[in-house]
């Protein structure tokens, strides 16, 4: 449900109940390390990012009902991870969410399901069910209990399911899939600050039809991988 690049792999993990993550070999993509994580819950982890010291782990999936009350990022310290891995909580609620009647099943503007990492905040965008729109958050990157500020929403006529941030390029790409399981990168680049939306921007489609796309990592910038899940 989430991918990343590090260490020579890709690191993925599942949405449901699996606490591990899963580094993948870049050719075959069969599994070559497994780290399980102890002593915690995946309720519905939606995506996976990092910086130079942790990994953060998104349980902000919320399409069930939208009304979820136990919204958290998992930062695990990377140096810990072979051993016994250090794992701290980033609560959160969204900063425009007042209602929490519990919607129909897919019909909610607060399902997260991609986020990125910067210096000192965490940006997660949501997958906007009935406008087909994403809303970006903003948070601090430490442990604690904060309320997700909105920044900005853009129309991007699809349902955003991953990211990654080339922040030395000021570049965003997005990926995620329309209504009819067609899926698409979405650039956003040549924004100012963390302005994401201010720049210039490009959707590309791909032509693989029926393909549930749900993360996207790159070693170098130019090539990407992406993850579908299974139907």
């Amino acid at each position: 449900s989430g991918l990343i690049f590090w260490d020579g792999k890709l690191w993925t993990h599942n949405d449901d109940k699996d606490t591990s993550i899963y580094g993948l070999d870049t050719i075959s993509g069969s599994i070559q390390q497994t780290y399980q994580l102890k002593n915690v819950i995946n309720k519905d982890w939606e995506e996976i990012s990092q910086d130079s010291s942790y990994l953060y782990i998104g349980d902000f999936g919320n399409n069930v009902a939208g009304n979820r009350t136990d919204l958290h990022i998992l930062r695990i310290e990377k140096k810990s991870l072979a051993v016994n891995p250090v794992i701290d909580t980033i609560s959160f609620r969204y900063s425009d969410q007042v209602d929490f009647i519990p919607s129909k099943a897919n019909q909610t503007d607060y399902d997260g399901e991609a986020m990125v990492v910067s210096k000192d905040s965490i940006y997660i965008f949501t997958k906007q069910w009935k406008s087909k729109k994403t809303a970006v958050y903003s948070l601090p990157k430490t442990p604690g209990n904060y309320v997700a500020q909105l920044k900005a929403v853009h129309d991007i006529r699809g349902l955003v399911t991953g990211a990654v941030f080339l922040e030395s390029e000021k570049a965003i790409v997005l990926c995620g899939y329309s209504k009819h399981l067609k899926p698409f990168l979405y650039l956003l680049y040549d924004f100012q600050g963390t302005d994401f939306f201010t720049g210039n921007k490009r959707k590309i489609r791909l032509r693989l039809p029926f393909h549930q796309i749900e993360g996207i990592a790159t070693a170098d910038g130019q090539n990407y991988f992406l993850t579908k899940e299974n139907l």
